[in-house]
């Protein structure tokens, strides 16, 4: 794709824009030290809008761009039960689990976890986070973008993903969490500019002119088969979206996990003014969730109306196919900008986080008791210089063992279940303990590949049961070894108490809340 001249200068405007935000706020006060509280969580100073677009952008990067507009192509509009379930969840995450992790005042997730269970769980859950965020987050992004960029714009991968995390690590080694919310909110309108300019434009194309709305109508009035939101055991893709009990009950396991207990998606809560600021953040998050079926999944039910020569073994190509069709001029390179701003973003998130749990969860209790708030934040910075340049390092092999990463992309999922557990026991039931908390996590990966083995893709499957189905079985098995190591006749020493009052919320999230699960459920009622 060529570049005009007023695409580069949209494409530089941003970059400066985000450079110019970043050190503005990244700069330092004479003779005031950086301490661990401003750089891992801005001082906790983030106001409601940064908090929810920065979740956004710590949520959305190419996998999904590219990823959902390739499954909208095959699947259709049930692809986007992931979008909407996660903004119901968001209500869910910002009422029950938000209240007791800042009045706890914690920094990080494995700091709760040994605040309420001990420091081995604490260790644990840690290490495994930072081998999963670096060898997988970190390292996919880098990868995909980097294919992002070199399909749709003819960028070489390796200079893709070089640059990819040098303009990554420009600010967020500098700055910390306030710099990356603060342009996070400049990344995600980007981002949501873009991508419902490039929806706009498909539409009007589709019609030959008549514009967004009759586009949509004119889209589901001739491919109501893409507009059916849940799948019967007779469709193909029953086995990535299985049916009623699959969407609105498994589905909650992978939610209520990533957007309550996910360092990279919590730490921007945790970094709130206040309770109410965060809950508000939550509500404008789950908003935007509501926009992305329009930016990420009606794109590729335009290309299947348009007849893309594309299967679902090829459907990655749709995105790329769809911005070579139709951007002109200055829009090429808007779209460009909404690209970056979707990997950057999200990759600055994982760094961070990464940063977080290393300094604060590893080289603090271990080697750095005695250091001072200055080191542990120079510890920070070089950790995110140190995921970036092994993510720089491994992004380019994952084209050469694609199968391998796959697999390692479902072998994520199987620590879902047991971290869920941990922690949804640990805020809720008092009788939970250390011991079965520890327990858990040594068994997540055990069950979870006995099940894969046995009962999904392994060469020793008896029976193909659905990934969500799966980790729904791991999850009750899980939660009885919670049970059976609770205390049987008092409650655990460091159990939560909390008192009812602790959930009430403000009436702008209760508003929103509404708003959103009345919204959700005329989706579904609409396209059943």
């Amino acid at each position: 794709m060529n570049f005009a001249p007023l695409d580069i200068f949209v494409f530089v405007s941003y970059i400066a824009i985000i450079i110019s935000v970043a050190l503005y706020v990244s700069r330092k006060k004479d003779g005031v030290e950086q301490t661990t509280s401003d750089y891992f969580l801005a001082g906790n100073s983030l106001p409601w809008w940064a908090i929810g677009t920065s979740l956004i952008a710590a949520n959305i990067s190419a996998e999904q761009l590219i990823g959902m507009t390739g499954n909208g192509f095959t699947m259709g509009l049930a692809i986007a039960t992931y979008e909407l379930m996660a903004a119901v969840t968001l209500i869910i995450v910002g009422k029950y689990f938000l209240p007791i992790f800042l009045e706890k005042k914690i920094y990080s997730m494995p700091n709760f976890l040994e605040m309420r269970y001990d420091g081995k769980v604490r260790s644990s859950l840690a290490i495994l986070w930072l081998v999963l965020y670096i060898l997988v987050n970190v390292t996919s992004i880098l990868y995909l973008g980097g294919v992002c960029l070199e399909d749709v714009f003819q960028i070489k991968l390796e200079y893709a993903i070089i640059g990819i995390a040098i303009f990554s690590a420009f600010y967020t080694v500098a700055g910390g969490l306030k710099a990356i919310a603060y342009t996070d909110f400049i990344q995600v309108t980007f981002l949501v500019v873009g991508g419902l300019l490039t929806t706009g434009i498909a539409l009007d194309k589709l019609t030959g002119g008549l514009g967004f709305f009759e586009g949509l109508n004119f889209l589901y009035t001739n491919n109501p088969q893409k507009f059916k939101m849940i799948f019967d055991e007779s469709s193909k893709f029953y086995s990535s979206l299985p049916g009623v009990f699959g969407v609105f009950g498994l589905m909650w396991i992978v939610n209520l996990n990533y957007w309550g207990f996910n360092q990279y998606i919590s730490q921007r809560a945790l970094a709130a003014k206040n309770l109410d600021e965060a809950q508000k953040g939550v509500i404008l998050a789950g908003f935007l969730k509501l926009l992305m079926p329009l930016i990420v999944v009606i794109p590729g039910i335009v290309a299947f109306a348009l007849l893309a020569p594309f299967d679902v073994s090829s459907q990655d190509k749709v995105y790329p196919w769809l911005l070579n069709q139709f951007l002109t001029d200055g829009v090429k390179g808007l779209i460009f900008a909404a690209l970056v701003a979707a990997i950057v973003g999200s990759l600055s998130s994982k760094t961070n986080s990464i940063a977080t749990i290393f300094a604060m969860d590893v080289y603090r209790p271990f080697f750095g008791k005695n250091d001072s708030d200055s080191k542990i934040v120079l510890v920070g910075r070089i950790s995110i210089v140190g995921s970036l340049a092994i993510g720089v390092f491994l992004a380019p092999f994952i084209r050469n063992f694609s199968g391998g990463f796959q697999f390692i992309q479902e072998f994520t999922g199987f620590f879902s279940p047991g971290i869920f557990v941990i922690f949804l026991f640990g805020l809720f039931w008092k009788k939970a303990t250390a011991k079965g908390a520890l327990y858990v996590a040594i068994a997540t990966l055990p069950i979870s590949l006995i099940l894969y083995f046995f009962f999904g893709d392994g060469t020793l499957s008896i029976a193909n049961l659905p990934f969500l189905y799966r980790m729904g079985i791991s999850f009750a098995a899980l939660c009885l070894i919670m049970y059976l190591f609770g205390n049987k006749t008092e409650n655990d020493p460091k159990a939560i108490h909390f008192s009812k009052d602790l959930f009430k919320t403000g009436m702008v999230f209760n508003i929103g809340a509404i708003l959103i699960t009345f919204i959700v459920a005329l989706i579904y009622y609409i396209f059943w």
